[in-house]
């Protein structure tokens, strides 16, 4: 059913221990533990797109035996189990050793056409790295990483993948707000897929003990099996590889700040070192426009991973990341050349994102200011971000009309108080077009396909959760299925494209989260 070839286990050091007991790891880079069964597995969804990629057509996916390896109650053969040490900086502090504490790795699958694919389970239970806690997921944290990981793909971003989301038949206990108030919810797992789950972490920690020995070798592993191209490991090919995962992360942060989407917890476990979005937790899309918005009740007070600052982030994090690498290189200063390529490539892909979004030929400098303009506009008045960029390719620039916007914005008083200034920008930004000249027809195809109707917003993603806890799991398919043609019209799904209605302004899972899952 399923091939495997699992490199990691085989060609980097594990610990002899099998027990999920918490306790540092050292000299390894993973611990042998298996998943621990549930009572009731149930397949509530799977994505099609990755069962193809793993080479499981429908009759496979829907296998007793499968289903009992995608709930962690059996391995299949040439499956081996493991969950992997690494270490990260969280909120900027460094936090020593992390790893994965509710995520076990089953093995590398190699498809029909030699593709490789790391499948974890996140939720199958405790591992030595959860740190006291029951290595359970919860239903509505594992829908939503479900959902997002396929909606962020067919956006065109960078992603890990998402197999199955399965029901486990058992319930967790999680204090959703950490306000001493714990609450029994309905457990699940998700079978994620990914090229390489590798993480920045996973460097940092070998580096911070000084087991330089170690680093280097976990360096020359993943050189030689996640980047195609890069021949060897010495100084030279190292400083060449750290520019390659600059280069990736500046043009993944550039994809998310493109559609919209807030991670919410940027930590330097949770960044991929092959430039993939990894860790769903309180992440979200902005909904009115707020540069300062995080999805992260955490993040409140600091707002370190607000919208406007993971550009920013991501560069630390790449730091931190050159920090741990530079004990390998006589000459540390080298990696400054990789962190001037992150600034390069995210400068270039946001602005020819956003001349795309704006249905322009080519980035002036100018176009900055007008960019700017709009972004403060937007803010000031609370419009929808994902509703505006799809309306713009309906204005006329012969005739621009401000009212083609009025049901972008949030509140009927700020439309009024600034509906001059967005008449105002839009004659700027007609005269932009103009200038430029492009047929309307292309104009407004170009504008499509990259603006998209349909994001998974918070609101929809909480209804989902809603209907699946009482035992309806029917709007998971809907989503998906919406979410799987983010940039067509799909007329009689209008209400998935709707901004946040009022109800969902503040209220939990709508508006922000918390990292319980």
């Amino acid at each position: 059913m399923l091939n495997f070839d699992n490199r990691y286990v085989r060609e980097l050091p594990g610990e002899p221990l099998r027990s999920p007991l918490p306790r540092q790891v050292h000299g390894a880079f993973w611990s042998p533990i298996e998943p621990t069964p549930v009572a009731a597995p149930r397949l509530l969804a799977h994505s099609r797109e990755v069962a193809a990629a793993l080479d499981l057509d429908d009759a496979a996916m829907a296998s007793p035996m499968l289903l009992e390896a995608l709930a962690g109650n059996r391995l299949l053969p040439g499956m081996a189990a493991y969950a992997s040490c690494y270490g990260g900086h969280q909120f900027g502090q460094w936090a020593g050793q992390l790893g994965d504490g509710r995520a076990i790795l089953l093995g590398e699958a190699i498809n029909r056409r030699g593709e490789r694919f790391e499948l974890q389970l996140k939720g199958a239970g405790p591992t030595p790295y959860a740190r006291r806690a029951d290595g359970r997921a919860v239903l509505r944290s594992s829908l939503r990483e479900f959902l997002c990981s396929e909606a962020m793909h067919h956006l065109g971003v960078p992603t890990t993948r998402a197999l199955s989301l399965v029901a486990t038949g058992e319930t967790v206990i999680r204090d959703m707000f950490y306000d001493g108030h714990p609450v029994a919810e309905p457990g699940a797992i998700v079978c994620r897929v990914a090229p390489s789950f590798i993480r920045f972490g996973h460097f940092e920690l070998p580096a911070a003990r000084n087991d330089l020995d170690l680093l280097r070798r976990l360096v020359a592993f993943t050189i030689d099996r996640d980047f195609p191209g890069f021949a060897s490991d010495t100084p030279v090919e190292i400083v060449r590889w750290f520019t390659e995962v600059c280069e990736r992360t500046g043009r993944l942060i550039a994809h998310w700040m493109r559609v919209g989407f807030v991670h919410g917890v940027m930590n330097t476990d949770n960044m991929s070192i092959i430039g993939l979005t990894i860790d769903y937790g309180p992440y979200g899309w902005v909904d009115n426009f707020d540069p300062g918005w995080t999805p992260n009740t955490t993040d409140a007070s600091s707002r370190r991973y607000c919208f406007a600052r993971q550009p920013a982030i991501a560069r630390w994090n790449l730091e931190r990341l050159a920090d741990a690498l530079a004990a390998l290189l006589p000459r540390p200063d080298d990696l400054l050349a990789g962190l001037e390529r992150y600034d390069e490539a995210y400068a270039s892909d946001f602005c020819t994102a956003y001349a795309a979004k704006l249905g322009l030929r080519e980035w002036r400098h100018d176009d900055a200011q007008l960019l700017e303009d709009l972004f403060a506009l937007m803010h000031r008045a609370e419009i929808d971000m994902t509703a505006f960029f799809r309306s713009l390719a309906l204005l006329d620039p012969e005739r621009p009309q401000p009212q083609l916007f009025d049901d972008t914005f949030y509140r009927a008083d700020l439309r009024q108080r600034h509906g001059p200034g967005l008449a105002g920008w839009l004659q700027r930004y007609a005269a932009r077009l103009r200038l430029d000249g492009l047929l309307p027809e292309l104009r407004v195809a170009a504008m499509n396909a990259v603006n998209p109707r349909f994001v998974l917003r918070n609101y929809l993603a909480q209804q989902a959760i809603d209907r699946a806890e009482q035992g309806d799991g029917q709007m998971i398919h809907e989503l998906l299925e919406v979410l799987r043609r983010p940039y067509d019209e799909q007329p009689g799904r209008e209400a998935f494209s709707a901004r946040r209605p009022d109800w969902a302004r503040h209220r939990a899972g709508c508006s922000m989260l918390s990292c319980s899952s």
